[in-house]
């Protein structure tokens, strides 16, 4: 019963990259069980060679082993294959617009500009594609919402602070690129702000009033 529950707990606790010290009193937390049942569970997952474990003074030093490991990659490609098929890559339509210029000036911030590069693995270009979504799509813009976005920290640099926001990586007409939402925004809702490694529209030679087709990836979907 508590077996993939307990694993999961553990791997967060980061039992899968080093050993993890705790007692069954402070692991009782992490599967809301007694103290006596996280005793038990640790020691039944020893048994079953799932975990490692050494006694020391204060609790125990807890390390997932290669079948600990195993089994929860297996519960997740299950879990791959009931959810993820149903949220494949999100197509959304809409038409070019004129931004209000801000664009630049923020992404070109060496605290936004590192995470960029990082975390999409390309250094954009210094200003956005502003689109704003047709009816149908706007509609469907929540389901972005299924896709776990890649997280942009805020950050002070000496004389101001800016603020976080979410990045989903996104294709347009095969150009890797993301759609940036910070954490606060003034823009509406259907209006989306796209940054790429390349000016978009020299690019895809598109102009205001041109409709673009941006291809939201899941990087979760099953293959």
């Amino acid at each position: 019963m508590y077996t993939i529950t307990s694993l999961k707990e553990l791997a967060l606790l980061g039992a899968i990259e080093k050993s993890v010290k705790l007692s069954s009193t402070e692991f009782m937390h992490h599967i809301s069980a007694s103290s006596k049942t996280a005793a038990r569970v640790l020691k039944q997952l020893e048994e079953e060679g799932y975990i490692s474990r050494q006694l020391v003074a204060g609790g125990q030093l807890v390390h997932l082993t290669e079948e600990g490991v195993g089994l929860l990659k297996k519960e997740y490609s299950d879990y791959q294959q009931i959810f993820c098929k149903e949220h494949p890559d999100l197509e959304l339509y809409g038409e070019v617009i004129t931004g209000l210029g801000e664009g630049q000036y923020y992404i070109s911030k060496e605290g936004y500009m590192s995470q960029f590069r990082d975390k999409l693995d390309f250094k954009p270009f210094p200003g956005t594609l502003n689109v704003r979504l047709n009816d149908e799509s706007a509609q469907m813009r929540d389901d972005m919402g299924m896709i776990h976005p890649l997280i942009i920290h805020g950050f002070n640099d000496g004389e101001r602070s800016f603020g976080g926001g979410k990045c989903y990586p996104v294709e347009i007409d095969g150009i890797k690129s993301a759609v940036i939402i910070p954490d606060r925004t003034h823009y509406p809702e259907d209006l989306l702000e796209i940054i790429a490694p390349v000016k978009l529209r020299e690019a895809l030679r598109i102009k205001d009033g041109d409709e673009v087709k941006i291809v939201v990836k899941n990087p979760h979907k099953c293959k």
